[in-house]
This record gives structure tokens, sequence and C-alpha cells, in this order.
């Protein structure tokens, strides 16, 4: 009833008139008493106050009209309008209604801050009579529908942000009719179409941001006309083309982010004409050529990421000439050449990222005067020689130290055990010998190692986290010995105890190898042949039929299946087939589908697709097939084992297991619904330890699982618990909207301890 009350009063009408102005007054001090009686606000009413001097209260300055109400995290319920009101912030409440149309009665607003609520539906007509609004918030609601050709006609408006939306449509034209507008925020909505070219002639606009939407076309040559611009930021759409070299007429431009789309051509020299420009991200497009040494004169620059392309040439030295340069990505392109010696004159230097390319030559030593970094990541080049003792001198670096993939040889240098920092290490697939060095016990910060795949001889160090990381950290070293090599999992030692037994001496295979190894070129020659003309043929007659009855087979992008004696049994076509009957469908999550999957083979699989993937796949792909192979090298009974994946189109699908005894929710589910079927406490007990290691151990190797329940926890034939979903944190985009979970649980990248123990201690506790 009070509740009742409240509302009526709120929406009652008041008296405008100038000649009723106590009654006005009146009447405003007892709406505000009814509404800090119904939201129990401290402070309203003690001591027979003026009402201007409650929090949250503002009037005029020459007069007691209130002319501001701020509300915001008061958890309101309910509003109301006074005629005089010129700011209104509603924000951080539980909004879960629409936008009350009663709002339009406040003619005198010029700030409406509704932003941080549940609001859903559209944005209501009534609030066109708004004319001297000059901020208009609304982000970070549930808000839908297409953005009012009206807004256009809000003449005053100077801000207007409706990010984290589900707004629709294309932008209005005439948005470039509101000559005050000086910020606009768009982002993350599903906004299409075009950018209209009205918005490039608003004078005063600063600031533009359109990121995650599915927005196309080219971008306008008049975007130059917009000299005030500063912030440019139109990534993870569908832009095409080239950038316009007008691009060069904005000398206030100070960020400029169009990373994810499908831009091509050659990064333009004009960028240097743009003095004040900190930040050029231009990533995951189908950019060519060179960098442009022009570059090198932007002496404000900060960032320069241009990874995820088809860029070639040697690192410009031009580039390391701006002095304030903290983070170089060049990572997934086709750079050659050498490392430069001087690749260290940026002092600022934080981020050098050259993974991914084609780079040759000796690490320079002058690497440790880089004492500022907190990651270097030179793996997959052509990088030899050894591993210079400098880089123990760069005492910052936290992040990750990646240099897997190279042909670098000799011993680690005992330098490294400086870096107390590090958190991630990978000097996996090279050619490194000698001792695990005795200094790395003082790397306290350690979690990730990989030295897999080299020379490596002695015992593994006893230190802790070289003892808590997964045996194929140490793989392909046949001297190394001592744990955790020796306490690999169950399929490793069968592996190995088959291949002990069996051994061959190498003179007998290099000669049978020599014998056979004409006929054998010839034999599969001819296989090929075959092969290849048979498969012209199949693809001219029929293609595989789906249960729509359409034609269109789904295109396999990659896929591999990591546990090499299940290859045989795993059939991608199958599996790709199977998923698109219903009737496979085992249940559906946030973030996948399960299906059941038998193969040809007679094996049985679980298969994970993953939701909304789109073109993360696409850009991401390479990312996403190294964060796969990480995580199918983790091994614990209590973690769900990865055995392979498989990319079609835009779909992931994830291969396991299958387990029959479907997961805890069901197990527990069932014990309720069936009286005869009561799993026994001891049971439940043991099921919870289980867990509680598996998420004990994914902590060790930093991956936070921000999603555990009981539908995420399998169990085996003995109700040993497995803990599931681990991939899928990994696989998110950390740039899509409010499903970034990857934005927390990255690549391996430093984590603060306390944020998943925190988070998994609840979602545990919810689950027991």
């Amino acid at each position: 009833m009070a509740f009742l009350c409240l509302f009526t009063i709120l929406l009652a009408g008041f008296l405008p008139s100038s000649q009723l102005v106590i009654a006005q007054l009146l009447h405003d001090e007892k709406t505000l008493l009814a509404i800090g009686n119904e939201l129990g606000l401290s402070g309203w009413g003690l001591n027979n106050s003026c009402y201007c001097s409650w929090p949250g209260i503002g009037c005029g300055s020459n007069n007691s009209m209130i002319e501001k109400l701020d509300l915001s995290r008061r958890g309101l319920q309910a509003f109301g309008n006074l005629s005089e009101l010129e700011f209104l912030d509603l924000s951080s409440n539980k909004f879960g209604s629409s936008i009350p149309t009663e709002l339009g009665r406040l003619r005198n607003l010029r700030s409406l801050n509704l932003s941080n609520n549940w609001l859903t539906g559209a944005i209501p007509d009534e609030l066109e009579g708004l004319k001297k609004l000059q901020h208009f918030q609304i982000f970070t609601n549930r808000l839908s529908g297409s953005i009012p050709i009206w807004v256009g006609n809000l003449t005053n408006l100077r801000a207007f942000t409706t990010y984290e939306n589900e707004f629709g449509g294309e932008i209005p034209d005439n948005l470039g009719s509101v000559s005050e507008l000086e910020l606009l925020n768009l982002h993350s909505n599903q906004l299409e179409g075009l950018i209209p070219e009205s918005i490039f002639a608003l004078g005063k606009l600063r600031v533009l941001v359109l990121t995650q939407n599915k927005l196309s076309g080219n971008l306008p040559e008049i975007v130059g006309n917009c000299k005030g611009l500063s912030s440019i930021r139109i990534g993870n759409n569908e832009f095409i083309g080239s950038i316009p070299k007008a691009i060069g007429n904005l000398s206030s431009l100070t960020y400029f982010e169009a990373d994810n789309n499908y831009l091509s051509g050659e990064i333009i020299p004009e960028f240097a004409q743009c003095s004040n420009l900190s930040l050029l991200n231009l990533a995951s497009n189908g950019f060519t050529g060179t960098i442009p040494p022009e570059l090198g004169q932007l002496a404000n620059l900060q960032e320069l990421i241009v990874s995820g392309n088809s860029l070639f040439g040697e690192i410009p030295a031009s580039i390391l000439r701006c002095r304030n340069l903290s983070k170089l990505d060049l990572r997934n392109n086709r750079f050659n050449g050498t490392i430069p010696a001087d690749i260290c004159n940026t002092s600022r230097l934080q981020y050098l990222l050259l993974g991914q390319n084609s780079i040759r030559g000796e690490i320079p030593h002058e690497i440790g005067n880089c004492l500022k970094l907190l990651e270097l990541q030179m793996g997959s080049n052509y990088l030899i020689g050894s591993i210079p003792p400098e880089i123990g001198h760069i005492k910052n670096l936290q992040i990750a130290l990646n240099l897997s993939f190279n042909h670098l040889h000799g011993p680690l240098p005992h330098e490294l055990g400086r870096l107390d920092k590090l958190v991630s290490m990978d000097v996996s697939n090279n050619h490194l010998s000698g001792d695990i060095p005795s200094t790395f016990k003082g790397m306290l910060s350690l979690i990730e190692v990989d030295f897999s795949n080299n020379l490596f001889t002695g015992p593994i160090p006893t230190f802790v986290p070289f003892q808590n990381s997964p045996n194929s950290s140490f793989w392909g070293n046949k001297g190394l010995r001592g744990e955790p090599l020796i306490a690999s999992c169950v399929n490793a030692k069968g592996a190995d105890s088959k291949n002990y037994h069996h051994r061959v001496s190498y003179r007998i295979i290099l000669a049978v190898i020599a014998s056979g190894l004409v006929v054998f070129v010839s034999v599969t020659v001819v296989v090929l042949l075959v092969m290849m003309r048979e498969r012209r043929e199949k693809s001219a007659k029929a293609v595989e039929i789906t249960d729509d009855g359409t034609d269109n087979r789904p295109m396999i992008i990659t896929g591999n299946v990591f546990v090499e004696n299940l290859r045989q049994a795993i059939d991608f076509d199958a599996v790709v087939k199977a998923i698109l009957k219903e009737s496979n469908k085992l249940s559906s999550g946030t973030f996948s589908t399960i299906y059941k999957v038998v193969m040809p083979s007679g094996m049985t699989l679980s298969v994970k697709r993953v939701k909304s993937m789109d073109r993360t796949i696409i850009h991401h792909q390479n990312k996403m097939i190294r964060e796969l192979e990480r995580l199918s090298k983790l091994c614990h009974d209590n973690l769900m084992k990865l055995i392979g994946f498989l990319i079609y189109e835009d779909v992931a699908l994830l291969l396991h297991q299958y387990l029959p005894n479907g997961t805890l929710a069901q197990f527990l589910h069932d014990s309720t619904m069936l009286p005869e079927y009561k799993p026994d406490w001891p049971t439940r007990l043991t099921i919870a330890i289980g867990v509680a290691e598996g998420l004990a151990f994914l902590h060790h190797v930093a991956i936070i699982h921000l999603d555990i329940s009981s539908g995420n926890v399998l169990l085996d034939a003995n109700f040993k618990p497995l803990v599931g979903e681990v991939e899928i944190s990994k696989l998110l985009d950390p740039s899509r909207g409010t499903a970034s979970i990857s934005a927390v649980a990255g690549s391996f990248d430093y984590i603060p301890p306390e944020y998943a123990y925190t988070n998994a201690s609840y979602s545990t506790g919810k689950y027991l």
C-alpha cells in the first residue's frame, strides 16, 4: 500500500504557474518526504531542515525550486517527476521494466541518466519533447528496438550513450543534425548498415564509439571533415575496403581502433599526420604490405597493434624512435628479417609481441635494456643461437616469456632465475640442452612452465611450480627424469610401457626405410592421384544432405585429435553430420550445447558445440587453436580431458569422452525424483572433494573457472567427478560485450589469485 501511495504522489501533476510558487514548494517537499519514507533515505526531513540541503537534492541559486535529484545507487523501485527538474540520475538501480513515459513531462531536463539498470523495451516517443536535454545516458540496460529518428531533433544534445544494449537497425542519418553533439557511444549493440556520412559533418564531435556491432561498408572519405575528432573506435564490425587517406586531416586524433573487421589494402602513411595519435589498433584485418616508416614520426604513439594481418618486411627501425611506445604487437603476420639491436631504444616498452612470424637470426643481447617489459612473446619464429642471459635483467617481466617453436640451442641461462615476478615461461620445441638451473627456485611467482621437446637432461627441480606442472610440460626430453614425468596420465604410461618393451635397433629401422623409400614414394603418388580423381567425381555428383533437405554441406576449416591413438577412430564428417540431428542433443547450457555422437568405428563421443562464436572463429582462429592445444595438455584426475576440436564455418566443436552417468545436476535430480535411487553421503563427499581438487589444479596453472556449477561437473562410471567447461572461458572473445569471461581468464596472463579463490569459492558453495 505504501508503494501505491508513493507511486500516486509521484505521478501526480504539479502546479506550474509562477504565481503559485509557495504551493509548488510545499508540494515538492511533500513529494520528497514520501520518496524518503518509502526508500528509507537517511538525512531527509531531519530537524525541519530545508530540503535543498538534503543529500542528492539540488535547488536553483535564486529560488528553492528543485533542479537536481540524484538517487543513484539507492535501489529505487519507483519514481516521479518534478516540474522544474533539470538533472535526474536514476543510474545503478534495479529497474526491470520499460522507460516510463512520464519522464516526457520533465520539459526542463538537461541531464537524464538511466544507465546500469535492467530496463527493457524501446525508447518511448514521449521523450521527444525533452528539447533541453544535453546528456542522455541509457547505457548498460536491455533496451531494444531502433534508435528513434527524433533523437536527431534534440538539438542541444551533447552526449548520447547507448552502449551495451540490444538496439538494432541502422544509425539514424539525422543524428548529423545534432550540431552540439560531442560524444556518441553506441558500443555493443546490434546496429547494422553504413555509418551515416552526416555524422562526420558534426563540427563539435570529439568521441565516436561504434565497436561491437554489425556495421558494414567502407569508411567514408568525409571522415576527414570532422576536424575535432579525438577518438574513433569502430572495432569488431564488418567494415571493408581501405582506410581513407583523409584520416590524416584529423590533427586532434588520439585513439584509432579498427580491429576485427575486414579492412584491406596497406596501412596508410597519412596516420603520421595525426601528431597526437597515442593508440593505433588495426589487428585482425586483411592489411598487407609493410608498416609505413612515417609512423616513426608519431612522438606520442604509445600502442601500435597490427597483429593478425598479412604484413611483411622487417621490423621498421623508425617505429623504435617512438620514445613513448609501450606496446608493440606484430604477432601473427609475415614479418621477416632480424630483431634490431636497438629494439629497446624506447625505454617505456612494456609489451613486445613478435610471435607467429618469420623472424630470423639471434635474439640481440640488447634485449636486456627493455627494463620495463611485462611481456615478451617471440614464439613460432626462426630464431637461432642461445637465449641471452641479459633477459634475466628484466626484473619487471611478469606476464609471460615465450620463446617456443624456434631453433634456439644451448643451456638455459642461470640469470633467468632472477625473474621473480614471472608467471608463465615457455621455451618448448627448441634445441635447448643441459640441466634446468637451480637458480629457478627464486622464480616465486611462476605458475606455468613448458620445457617440452628439447634436449634437457638431469632431474626436474623439486620447486613447486615444476612439481605442479602437467607432465606434458617436460615431454620430449629424453634426459629428464623425476616428478612429474613419473606421475603421468594413464594413457601416457601405457604408451611408454609398450614402447619400452618393443624397441628396435636404429640400424634395422634405417635399413628398412632406405630400401623401401623408392617404393613408398611411387605408391604414394599413385594413391594421391586416384584419391584426387575420386574426390572430384564425388563433389560433382552429390554433397552431404542435411536434415532440412538442403545440399549445403558445412565446410570444415580445421580440426585436430590430440590423442594420437584415437585419430583413426574419429571421423570429422560424421561428427558434423551427427550434431545436425536434434535427436543427438543431450543438453544445452549458457555457453554450449552437448551432443552424443557415435562414430562409425563404434566409439562414442560427447561433442560440445560452443555458442555465439560467429566471426571470432575467423579473426582469432590461430590463437584459439593454441589455447586448445595447451588445454589438451592439462592432466588431472578431476578434469574433463579434451580429446580434440573441429571448426567448420563459424562453429566450434570440442570433442570429449562420453560419460553415461551424465552431470552432477542429473545425479542429484535423479536422487530426488526416484526414491529408490539415493546417493549416500560418502559418495557426495567424495564428489565435493574431487571438484575442489580439480579447481585447485586449475588455479595453479592460472585458469579461472567462472561458471562452476553442478551442470558443469560430469561423473564417470565410478562416479568420479570431472570438472568440465574449462575450455569455454578460453574461447569467448574478451571484446564481446557481457560474455567476456576470457577477459578475466586470459591466455595465462597474470590474474590476481584472490579473484579466482573468491569466485570459485562462491560458485562451489552454490552447488554444494
